[in-house]
Parts: C-alpha cells; sequence; structure tokens
C-alpha cells in the first residue's frame, strides 16, 4: 500500500510554501486567520499539516496571500519536480 500523501515530501514542500507566501505577504498567522474569516490555530493547524485544504480552500488561502493559484501550483509543480505521474494514465 503506497504512503499517505501527508506521509510524502511533496506534502512537506506544500506546508513549506504556504508558510512562505504568507510571510512574503508580511502576513501572521493571526492576520491571515482574520482574512479567512477563520482562528488563528485553522493557520497553525493547516502550516503544520494538521488540517488538509481542499481545492477552493487553497485558492482562497493563496487570495488572501496576494499569489495567484496557478502561479502557485507552478511553483509547486517546479519544487517537487514536475508533473511526475502525469501521462500515467490507463489506455482502455
Amino acid at each position: 500500500m503506497p504512503p499517505k500523501s501527508i506521509h510524502k515530501p511533496e506534502y512537506q514542500t506544500l506546508l513549506e510554501m504556504l508558510a512562505e507566501i504568507r510571510s512574503k505577504a508580511g502576513l501572521k498567522q493571526a492576520e491571515l486567520a482574520a482574512l479567512l474569516d477563520r482562528s488563528q490555530s485553522y493557520v497553525s493547524d493547516v502550516e503544520r499539516g494538521g488540517r488538509r485544504l481542499d481545492l477552493l480552500q487553497l485558492r482562497e488561502y493563496c487570495i488572501a496571500c496576494n499569489q495567484d493559484l496557478v502561479t502557485f501550483v507552478k511553483r509547486f509543480e517546479k519544487a517537487v519536480g514536475g508533473a511526475q505521474g502525469a501521462g500515467k494514465r490507463s489506455s482502455r
């Protein structure tokens, strides 16, 4: 059985990037939380990996940090070595 995504190195990269965009936006966790209408512990949980984000939540996080979602994902893909596994589609 393959490891859960939260145990993969790529997930740690994602968490580091989330904290980085917040920091580069000049925001403390509490300030980002206020922009997201969430608690500071929510942001902390996200950045520690204790809470996962769906795509819409990731988009909101990026917007609050003045980061375009597409740009963020492109940076993530570059950081983890590109689209590994892209093109591995089953043929029917």
